[in-house]
């Protein structure tokens, strides 16, 4: 069998834990950020664990991560 090819992209925003879920960042967190409050950049901040429905594409794009 051939190895799979990383997506390039994924690779850079998404880290798997020890016990296999997907962590990653924020959106809304780039730009335009006078608008928005103090408190919600803040909690923007923190990494966040990928939704169950997302998981299974994620770990396909980032087979051996």
């Amino acid at each position: 069998m051939p190895k799979i090819k990383t997506h390039s992209g994924a690779k850079k925003r998404f880290k798997l834990t020890k016990t296999g879920q997907v962590k990653r960042a924020h959106a809304y967190k780039s730009h335009i950020l006078n608008k928005k409050t103090t408190k919600r950049k803040r909690n923007l901040r923190k990494t966040v664990v990928a939704d169950v429905t997302n998981v299974a594409a994620v770990k396909k794009m980032i087979p051996y991560k």
